[in-house]
């Protein structure tokens, strides 16, 4: 599979979400990824269903959409209207993974699941055969700009392991947190497709730094 970044626009000028939305495309970037905070789950918060409904006229990009909030299931219908194209939860934040996975599913979304820093993959095998992506953190969410913790490539070795190992698992694997020009290379040996990269990428010439991540991407793959 071709090697895909996906900016989160976190990082962006929320006071001029338009223009890097549409910057980010001219670039070169290959989806958009949206992180969601309820101030509960991790200790900050960020866009609502309407910013996802604002966004999806601007562009012809993918819209990655990352909930990071308590009970999922209370908002996935929301942001299946707002025109997401992928809902990933986290296995920590619901008591009914599966039926918030298939609800996304029922909403004609493809659906994610995403696992935390101190949560094993084997906490996600009953699902592996329903999503169609697996998010790694590679930092504790929450916050832009955190060093990458390097410990996580494992369980991307497993997940990619898992996948030729399972005709009936069919998920990219995606990491996010402290993903840049150094540590995409780890990640993208260890069987990741796509990246999350949202302070290195903002931090320079957008098209420089999308080029240069993907660059890397396929050197090491």
């Amino acid at each position: 599979m071709m090697k895909q970044i996906a900016p989160s626009i976190l990082s962006a000028d929320f006071m001029n979400l338009q223009r890097d939305v549409q910057n980010l495309e001219k670039a070169g970037a290959d989806l958009l990824h949206v992180d969601i905070m309820d101030g509960m789950f991790v200790p900050n918060m960020s866009f609502s269903p309407q910013v996802v409904t604002g966004l999806r006229p601007l562009t012809t990009l993918g819209l990655d959409v990352h909930l990071m909030v308590e009970q999922p299931e209370r908002y996935i219908e929301q942001f299946a209207a707002a025109g997401s194209d992928l809902i990933m939860i986290h296995a920590e934040a619901t008591q009914h993974l599966y039926r918030g996975l298939q609800m996304i599913k029922d909403a004609g979304v493809k659906a994610g699941v995403v696992i935390n820093p101190g949560t094993p993959v084997s906490a996600i095998e009953p699902v592996l055969s329903l999503v169609d992506q697996v998010l790694v953190m590679t930092v504790n969410p929450g916050f832009g700009g955190q060093k990458f913790i390097p410990a996580m490539l494992d369980k991307v070795t497993e997940l990619a392991t898992y996948r030729d190992q399972h005709a009936d698992a069919d998920y990219t694997i995606e990491v996010d947190g402290g993903v840049n020009d150094q540590t995409i290379g780890a990640c993208a040996k260890a069987g990741a497709d796509v990246f999350v990269a949202g302070s290195y990428t903002f931090a320079g010439d957008l098209a420089t730094r999308i080029a240069t991540l993907k660059q890397a991407a396929h050197d090491a793959d």
